[in-house]
């Protein structure tokens, strides 16, 4: 605990006594779907991109405050999964049932950090989403009892709820303002309810940029033009009309959750509880409803925002060491002086945010290790995952598909233009086809142009069948499109990353290449309609 004691000293103001300090409190900013999209990113980005357009000030205040994370990953692109391995500290494969959406359901028996926190003396709750779905509710963050959420939900969806607002009469500034005040209501009933000064652990997980939106909200509501975004989107996206708008819509969202984020910051200020609080903001996966985007284990799908402020840590570094989001719990349980489990295979990030340094930190950071079995269990026959890892590194990703002959996005459900369904069905209905994309006016606009010789590739990239083995090149192709794992060139790399991943999955005890290889394709994995 020596190790604990010092990072306290060096983070904790001001001291409670010359043989006690005052453990800093914890809020966690965790947005569903959010991706890496915040205009801090920008100046990082190095080519053209989203975060040129996007404007989010309190989370770049944040940033310019604390410490950016280049290179943060999830260990799953699925919400449930993601979910579990933050909460556990542990790879997603590691947490049972909760290791897929469908039929997930949390073991008991596996630590979280919160409930390890509250016992320690913290003070937790929560707003909005943390884990789902299962039973009971929320059950690794103590389920409802720690919710708090009386004042409202509706900033969960808040392009619908404020749109319909403005159709009714109201300015949207006058919106904007009623659904963040359920915000600062929820926050506050929190805060209100720890003892005295008792250390606080909250959770604020809405919903917002999870599919539906609003369609055109983003430029209705937040003046962001579609155009704007011309000439920044990935190569992967379709640079048209319709897809620039989906995508205005979504950073839209992305802009009302910094807002979100920054009624937080407000109530802990005006509070004086700012400066002794770890402020950490991140997301779940990448973006939804998009080609390699949400459930893919390209950095469109992996690569998240991480941002880190407190006392203690030095304010606008950028830190290249690779991080996994498994990692926050031994570190959110370090900094709250509780010795993190064994059964952690996440690793703290404190020496990261005690250091002065800039660039990369520890030597030993240069790798993460992704992941995915299932998501929706319908999307391929039999409930089947489709299972496959990775490996990414500074200049290299490395995806190992182990069952190349199934559909990765899901089963196609047409074979022709004449049963292809309809435009507003795939846009409307996850279920359509392909159901682990989520439904999005993107979605349907590649599947409506998977035999357009200008745009097929794309098509074929995001649905189609994939070989064994992928590896891509980042510094010739930093958007992941062209694989070179079977070009002579590249063969000493892909087998060292090859030998790298599985060798590292059988020391974690990875049951995908366990003695038991196909235990995600056995119940209770995939019991009927789970």
């Amino acid at each position: 605990m020596k190790s604990v004691r010092l990072f306290l000293l060096t983070l904790a103001t001001p001291l409670l006594g010359a043989e006690e300090v005052k453990r800093p409190n914890i809020v966690f900013c965790f947005a569903d779907d959010w991706g890496r999209y915040a205009s801090c990113y920008a100046q990082i980005d190095g080519r053209p991109s989203l975060n040129q357009v996007i404007k989010t000030p309190n989370i770049d205040r944040m940033a310019s405050e604390g410490a950016l994370f280049r290179h943060a990953f999830v260990t799953a692109p699925s919400c449930t999964p993601c979910r579990s391995s933050l909460l556990s500290g542990q790879y997603f494969f590691r947490t049972h049932l909760g290791a897929i959406l469908n039929g997930a359901k949390w073991d008991a028996a596996i630590p979280s950090y919160p409930l390890l926190l509250r016992d320690a003396g913290y003070h937790i709750g929560k707003s909005f989403k943390v884990w789902s779905p299962g039973t009971p509710a929320d059950a690794p963050y103590g389920g409802q009892k720690y919710a708090y959420q009386k004042s409202g939900g509706r900033f969960n969806n808040f392009s619908e709820n404020a749109t319909a607002m403005v159709k009714a009469g109201a300015t949207f500034a006058a919106a904007k303002a009623e659904l963040l005040g359920e915000v600062r209501g929820n926050f506050q009933a929190f805060l209100d309810d720890r003892k005295g000064t008792q250390p606080f652990c909250y959770w604020f997980g809405p919903t917002l940029t999870h599919r539906a939106y609003e369609k055109h909200s983003g430029v209705a509501l937040w003046k962001i033009d579609p155009d704007a975004l011309k000439g920044k989107l990935p190569a992967f996206l379709p640079d048209v009309p319709e897809v620039r708008a989906d995508v205005a819509d979504y950073m839209g969202e992305s802009q009302a959750w910094d807002a979100g984020v920054g009624v937080l910051i407000a109530e802990l200020e005006r509070r004086g509880e700012l400066d002794n609080t770890i402020f950490v903001i991140s997301g779940d996966h990448g973006m939804p409803g998009v080609p390699r985007g949400k459930c893919n284990l390209v950095d469109h799908g992996t690569n998240v925002a991480l941002i880190v402020r407190g006392p203690g840590i030095k304010a606008g570094r950028t830190i290249d060491d690779f991080v996994n989001l498994m990692d926050l719990a031994p570190t959110f349980l370090e900094i709250g002086g509780v010795a993190p489990p064994s059964v952690m295979t996440g690793r703290s990030i404190v020496p990261l945010l005690k250091s002065v340094q800039a660039g990369q930190v520890d030597a030993t950071r240069t790798w993460v290790i992704t992941g995915r079995e299932r998501h929706v269990g319908s999307a391929r026959e039999g409930n089947l995952p489709y299972p496959h890892r990775a490996l990414r590194t500074k200049s290299f990703l490395y995806i190992r598909n182990f069952a190349p002959d199934r559909w990765p996005m899901g089963s196609p459900r047409f074979t022709s233009r004449a049963d292809l369904p309809a435009f507003a069905q795939i846009e409307q209905s996850t279920y359509a086809v392909f159901a682990d994309m989520d439904a999005s006016p993107t979605k349907a606009w590649v599947v409506h142009h998977f035999d357009d010789p200008q745009y097929k590739w794309i098509y074929d990239l995001s649905f189609g069948q994939r070989p064994g083995e992928e590896l891509y090149d980042l510094a010739q192709d930093p958007d992941q499109i062209n694989n070179v794992a079977a070009l002579p060139a590249y063969a000493t790399v892909r087998k060292q990353m090859s030998d790298q991943l599985l060798g590292t999955l059988k020391e974690v005890g990875d049951p995908r290449v366990g003695p038991s290889p196909v235990k995600f394709e056995l119940p209770p994995f995939t019991q009927p309609g789970k």
